[in-house]
């Protein structure tokens, strides 16, 4: 019995060690996310870069037949400017690759329900 114990307690000892070992010797993937409301919706905001690409999500949780105007920025140029309309269940979804640049990449979200208050802004910067 007490050899037993001594047994689970070196595995899972040696499981404990590896894990962190593995972690450390896999490439480093970055992510932010910034979440919001803006004229009575719920904005998601997130970038995650991996393998020198970013991948750009907005996801806005609205009311049906809700138009929005979505601007996206990366390092101040604009990648992406249009008028989404809601689908039945009120969501609008964007989602955008977009190439590592040198340095720091920092991306500007400008959300405008059309009709609606003003618009919504939110940043993420990413190295």
């Amino acid at each position: 019995m007490f050899a037993l114990r001594r047994t689970t307690a070196t595995l899972g000892s040696a499981v404990l060690l590896a894990v962190p070992l593995s972690i450390v010797g896999a490439p480093s993937a970055q992510a932010a996310d910034r979440e919001f409301r803006c004229a009575g919706a719920e904005v998601d905001f997130e970038v995650d870069k991996e393998a020198g690409r970013f991948e750009v999500d907005v996801s806005i949780d609205t009311t049906r037949n809700a138009r929005w105007r979505v601007t996206l920025r990366q390092n101040g140029r604009v990648f992406h400017k249009r008028v989404h309309r809601a689908d039945r269940d009120g969501d609008i979804d964007v989602s955008l690759r977009r190439p590592d640049t040198r340095g720091a990449d920092v991306f500007k979200l400008r959300v405008k329900k059309i009709g609606g208050p003003a618009a919504c802004t939110s940043r993420i910067r990413l190295r």
